[in-house]
């Protein structure tokens, strides 16, 4: 990882708009994302993990320190396949396993060949990371289309839904769901209307969901990012956002990948073995959605 002083001021970012889906390896300013100083010790040793959104930005974060802490991993991707298969690189630089499968999580019998694929190459599965999102940004409610707000909820929750579904039944005492929400999903944000409401959403979902498997030993967490430079933002924001990008944040800066993917690290080990239930912000102390 990098320290926090090599990584880009709000200052610097100015508004390069990519075509959605947009590709991480064309963004003028990189994301923080391979881990390269992170000091792992072991903490995910013998674990089989599934990590939908895996290609990119938190994604490949994620997958990144999963590998390292000695996790064996499937990478869930929609659409780059040169991003899919940096990221697949980069684990396997580190000495990780790592399957990479291309579908789409809103489709619940994808869902179920993922888990399928998963069994099939590692015999077994501990670890479900739900980060895969789809979001568009519109100035107004009506602008917000049938097929934008049937995609987003589509991906953003019934994808998460389906998933632990497809999961669970492979799932032990010990075993771990870990789902991305955001801080917009608790202070709403103008031009992300549809997005918000799913990001609300997951967060009743994870509750909900720790609540249904304590019994069961299995926990239930949520990582909820502020803003964060990825490559969705420079697809999916207006220029005029992406210009000063994060400035709102106490840093004057957004969070990098990296910088969360330690969290989702202890979430999925051991070390949070009393959490379940729990909404933990990384916002870099986000005042407001649009201050």
């Amino acid at each position: 990882m990098a320290t926090p002083d090599q990584y880009p001021l709000s200052k610097e970012f100015k508004a390069q708009v990519l075509p959605y889906p947009p590709k991480q390896s064309e963004m003028h300013i990189q994301p923080f994302s391979d881990l390269s100083t992170y000091k792992a010790a072991g903490k995910l040793q013998g674990k089989t993990a599934i990590i939908t959104g895996g290609a990119t930005g938190i994604g490949r974060a994620i997958s990144i320190a999963f590998v390292k802490e000695g996790a064996e991993i499937t990478i869930v991707y929609n659409s780059n396949d040169e991003d899919a298969d940096e990221t697949k690189r980069l684990c396997e630089a580190n000495g990780g396993k790592c399957l990479i499968i291309k579908t789409d999580v809103s489709e619940a019998e994808n869902c179920r060949q993922i888990v399928a694929q998963t069994l099939a190459e590692y015999g077994k599965l501990d670890i479900l990371v739900n980060n895969a999102a789809y979001q568009m940004s519109q100035k107004s409610l009506e602008e917000i289309t049938e097929e934008q707000l049937t995609r987003t909820f589509r991906t953003n929750i019934f994808g998460y839904f389906f998933m632990a579904q497809a999961a669970l039944p492979h799932l032990q005492k010990g075993s771990v769901i870990i789902n991305t929400g955001s801080i917009v999903g608790k202070t709403g944000i103008p031009i992300l209307i549809d997005y918000s409401a799913t990001k609300g959403a997951v967060h009743a979902f994870t509750k909900s969901l720790a609540l249904n498997l304590g019994e069961r030993g299995i926990r239930v967490n949520c990582v909820i990012p502020g803003p964060v430079w990825t490559p969705n933002i420079t697809a999916t924001m207006p220029p005029e956002e992406i210009n000063n990008y994060g400035h709102e944040t106490v840093f004057s800066r957004p969070g990098q990948p990296e910088e969360l993917a330690p969290m989702y690290v202890m979430l999925a080990s051991d070390d949070s073995s009393f959490m379940t239930g729990s909404l933990i912000e990384i916002t870099g102390g986000k005042l407001s959605s649009d201050s």
